[in-house]
């Protein structure tokens, strides 16, 4: 995906449009593709080419295996959220519809995988249409899922520590608007890619789909642009919220009567952790590779360090589901209705477990009714 190939581009034609005098490019011209490879010779015209044979080898055994097994678990465990949200759920409450766009942008992003299990296969053969639209789409489902967390984790937030007076403003208008604001930045963040990416043949690579075909100063300004908007809107801002949320929710646990202190404790930890790990070794990468891009170094590091820390946050972005559904008891009495079907010696457990829950009416919520 971004700069996996790493080539960068300096147009002949270009240079010599501006030696003439041609200092500035239409904004519009730009970004609708005119003009890409009617004015310069690709093959001949780009001096500058990092041989990344050894990086793309090694994406090639590891990338297309992992891609499928996430985009299986995705659907797998994506689809059962849908599923259950379908069958036993109703869109009138905030958390809900919040899940239900959660599920939506997972599926999205993991639906763009197997594209690029086969791209690092072998090459991209889908054509250039398809370059731009599996580039933009990867890229929303991702962007749109950090900021569903997000989303989620700070209405959760609102619902525990600020019960009485959120609950007037956590209507479903108020879920739609929020829903809406998120693909909203999803789309306007992903814009860059749609226009960038595009589909070139390059000796001992095949068929590329990358962000190619302008200069390097552009590219490299963009890509610049894109690192730093991924660091600071869609891992920093994100994680600064989150940490905040669920400290101040773990305080309020601990100053109420709230029901089993600990496991709803435990479930914070587990969810700040997993944030942390999965996150911060990929975005640590990301800042790594946009102080390293003014320089024309070639070395493979960060190359084969961005290939491990973004499957683990690929990883995440399909899994975290699961936390904020099947560790909730709510949604753990949905999943074991649905594996009675199949199993009935678990059907006694279901009928102790709503036992259980109709007598806990009388006590407060704990953090995962909400």
């Amino acid at each position: 995906m971004n700069s996996e190939l790493n080539i960068s581009a300096t147009s002949a034609a270009l240079m010599d449009q501006l030696a003439e005098g041609n200092t500035t490019m239409d904004y519009l011209n730009f970004f609708s593709g005119s003009g890409y490879g009617e004015d310069y010779n690709i093959k001949t015209d780009f001096v500058t080419l990092c041989d990344k044979t050894a990086v793309n080898n090694f994406g090639a055994k590891i990338l297309p295996a992992f891609y499928c097994t996430i985009f299986l678990l995705s659907l797998l465990g994506n689809g059962l959220v849908l599923y259950i949200i379908y069958k036993y759920e109703k869109l009138n409450t905030v958390t809900n519809i919040f899940l239900l766009n959660l599920v939506i942008s997972d599926l999205v992003f993991a639906f763009s995988l197997p594209f690029w299990a086969t791209y690092h296969s072998s090459e991209w053969i889908f054509g250039t249409a398809l370059c731009k639209i599996v580039g933009a789409v990867y890229f929303v489902g991702f962007y749109s899922s950090i900021l569903f967390l997000t989303l989620l984790t700070l209405d959760r937030y609102l619902a525990v520590v600020y019960a009485v007076t959120a609950a007037k403003s956590r209507r479903k208008a108020y879920a739609v608007g929020c829903s809406a604001v998120v693909w909203f930045l999803s789309f306007l963040a992903t814009l860059k890619e749609f226009f960038l990416y595009n589909v070139q043949h390059r000796d001992n690579y095949n068929m590329i789909c990358e962000e190619t075909g302008y200069s390097k100063d552009i590219l490299n300004k963009w890509q610049l642009f894109g690192y730093y908007q991924q660091f600071f809107l869609f891992f920093l801002l994100p994680l600064l919220v989150v940490l905040y949320c669920y400290v101040r929710i773990t305080l309020r646990i601990f100053h109420t009567r709230m029901r089993e202190k600990c496991r709803a404790v435990k479930l914070i930890f587990v969810i700040i952790v997993a944030f942390f790990v999965c996150w911060t070794p990929y975005n640590v990468v990301i800042l790594l590779r946009a102080i390293q891009l003014g320089s024309d170094s070639c070395g493979n590091e960060l190359d084969y360090a961005l290939y491990i820390t973004r499957n683990f946050a690929y990883l995440y972005c399909c899994i975290n589901p699961m936390f904020y559904t099947f560790l909730g008891k709510k949604f753990q009495n949905h999943l074991l209705k649905i594996l009675s079907k199949h199993f009935p010696s678990l059907k006694d457990h279901i009928q102790t477990s709503q036992s259980s829950k109709t007598t806990s009416l009388r006590s407060p919520p704990t953090i995962y009714e909400y």
